[in-house]
């Protein structure tokens, strides 16, 4: 990747921000959240802060760099809106505290107003992967330098990538932290169905192995100095 490239590429060389979660195990809070509220528990509530838990019978996850003006609303079951105004770099999603092979079907409007993802995201550990499966996005589509080939799922085709993270003080004894990626080549911004087994076993067969899937997984909206709404539901 060029210097031009990774000045504009928030995801290929942004800070990582998986430090503020607790590490325990199942459902985490990160220091300072609310209250848990538990799965089935149909309770709206507006979130500013770094946090997660369980609202409406989903995990969900919402963390900001804190620029800019950033708000995620956690709505019914598995629903919620996210606005952004002149952000830094956030993600914002609901889905489950464990990843895992899954169909996920979701729809709404993804409307990003400059860069911007919407995708199926999240960890796995032993190896540390954090990975994306990116369906929809904004003015920016990611390319990587480490290309993997193709993967043909539900009806897209997405681009297959690697990236490596070494050496941040946010990741646990500076460990090694995978980056994996299937990238629509297309852009889905009203709904859509994504099977991860299929993306997990094209990784493999590229030779990108997961670890194990003890962390959550989102349908995530992520902007990067951008703009814009998201009205997103798990169905």
């Amino acid at each position: 990747m060029d210097d031009n490239a990774a000045r504009n590429t928030p995801q290929f060389a942004r800070p990582n921000r998986r430090s503020f979660l607790a590490r325990a195990g199942g459902v985490a809070l990160a220091a300072g959240a609310g209250p848990l509220l538990l799965p089935g528990t149909a309770h709206a509530q507006t979130i500013t802060t770094p946090q997660n838990g369980l609202q409406g019978g989903y995990f969900y996850s919402f963390w900001t760099d804190g620029a800019g003006a950033v708000s995620m609303e956690l709505k019914d079951d598995g629903r919620y809106t996210v606005d952004w105004t002149d952000c830094g770099n956030f993600v914002a999603g609901k889905g489950w505290s464990t990843g895992g092979r899954r169909v996920v079907n979701w729809e709404g409007d993804f409307a990003p107003s400059g860069n911007g993802y919407l995708s199926v995201y999240g960890f796995t550990t032993n190896p540390l992967v954090e990975y994306y499966i990116i369906d929809g996005y904004g003015t920016y589509r990611p390319i990587g330098t480490d290309r993997r080939g193709t993967v043909t799922s539900d009806g897209q085709t997405y681009d297959i990538h690697r990236t490596v993270r070494v050496g941040l003080p946010t990741i646990p004894e500076n460990q090694i932290m995978q980056q994996f990626w299937s990238v629509n080549q297309g852009s889905r911004t009203r709904g859509g169905t994504i099977t991860t087994g299929n993306h997990f076993d094209a990784w493999q067969a590229a030779g990108m192995t997961l670890g194990s899937f003890t962390d959550y997984m989102i349908v995530a909206t992520e902007g990067y100095q951008s703009s814009g709404r998201a009205d997103i539901r798990l169905c």
